[in-house]
């Protein structure tokens, strides 16, 4: 039995709400007393087992999952160039040209449009950018929702496919709060920095999408893991971009520089020390900036730095 609490479920015996669901019993068990909440739950996967890859292939009677990352998100069917049909034996003569005719006009309806032909570009360099960034799916399935949207509201046109395919990218990293900085994703796109700037602004102008504003701890862990730094020294990196942010001090500034300063002020503290130099190049940002921002923080937070 279960009682129903602002929402939650909980437990009517012990008043618990962490729930162990045993799926080879079908029950759900309070983690607390043991009172089995519910019984015979449905099992929604398939009636079959496999024990290799071969044999789940071969049992399976569904496709590949719906993404966006692909032109047609996965649904089209194709019609291959072999001369063999799906039991592989070799097709009659007298079919060939049938069947000839008939993959040609698949493959005429999949690109009738030109909608259709600006996807099919776009998300092949979207998975060339996204292979070279080295970014997780999910992000990459954002980024193919992101230019979608603006497809949508014709924002491509007049503009190239590979600075809008880009700037989505950009935007889905922040969103997922992935590290990657605008200079990184300018280095690995056919585009420059301007217009890259300029198709994010203009995404984040029409697009209705959330987009976090960028933070100096997001680059925090890739920085300091270029930069071998032990956790002490990157969570009093944190703690300062922390302090810095509640007295307004980030604002309007960039978060690279930030946290390129924090680690090398929180490196002198914790005797985990880096050159300027060293934390510029992990940062993509430039010595004068590092030691720009370090003054600031310095001076605002009041640290003292012994030489």
């Amino acid at each position: 039995m279960t009682d129903k609490k602002q929402g939650a479920t909980i437990c009517s015996i012990c008043g618990g709400d962490d729930f162990y669901e045993d799926l080879s019993r079908g029950e759900t068990i309070c983690t607390s007393c043991g009172c089995v909440i519910t019984e015979r739950i449905m099992d929604t996967g398939p009636e079959w087992r496999a024990f290799t890859t071969e044999e789940r292939n071969s049992r399976a009677r569904t496709g590949a999952p719906m993404t966006l990352t692909m032109a047609d998100k996965g649904l089209a069917t194709t019609i291959s160039w072999s001369d063999r049909d799906a039991n592989g034996r070799s097709i009659k003569a007298t079919n060939r040209a049938a069947i000839y005719r008939m993959r040609k006009w698949q493959i005429r309806t999949l690109a009738h449009s030109s909608q259709h032909r600006n996807l099919s570009i776009a998300m092949s360099e979207m998975d060339r950018l996204t292979s070279q960034l080295g970014v997780p799916r999910e992000t990459k399935e954002t980024g193919a929702l992101v230019y979608r949207k603006a497809l949508a509201k014709r924002l491509v046109r007049g503009r190239s496919i590979e600075g809008m395919v880009a700037a989505s990218v950009y935007l889905s990293c922040r969103i997922h709060k992935i590290p990657r900085q605008l200079d990184e994703i300018v280095d690995e796109a056919r585009v420059n920095r301007k217009e890259l700037g300029q198709c994010v602004r203009l995404i984040l102008r029409y697009v209705d999408v959330k987009v976090p504003i960028p933070s100096a701890n997001d680059l925090m862990p890739r920085i300091s893991a270029d930069l071998e730094l032990e956790g002490k020294t990157v969570q009093t990196a944190m703690n300062i971009i922390n302090e810095a942010r509640q007295k307004g001090i980030t604002a309007g500034k960039d978060p690279g520089g930030l946290a390129a300063a924090a680690l090398y002020i929180a490196g002198i503290i914790t005797d985990d020390r880096r050159t300027q130099r060293e934390i510029a190049e992990a940062s993509n940002v430039t010595e004068v900036t590092v030691r720009n921002r370090y003054k600031d923080l310095a001076t605002s937070l009041k640290i003292t730095i012994r030489p």
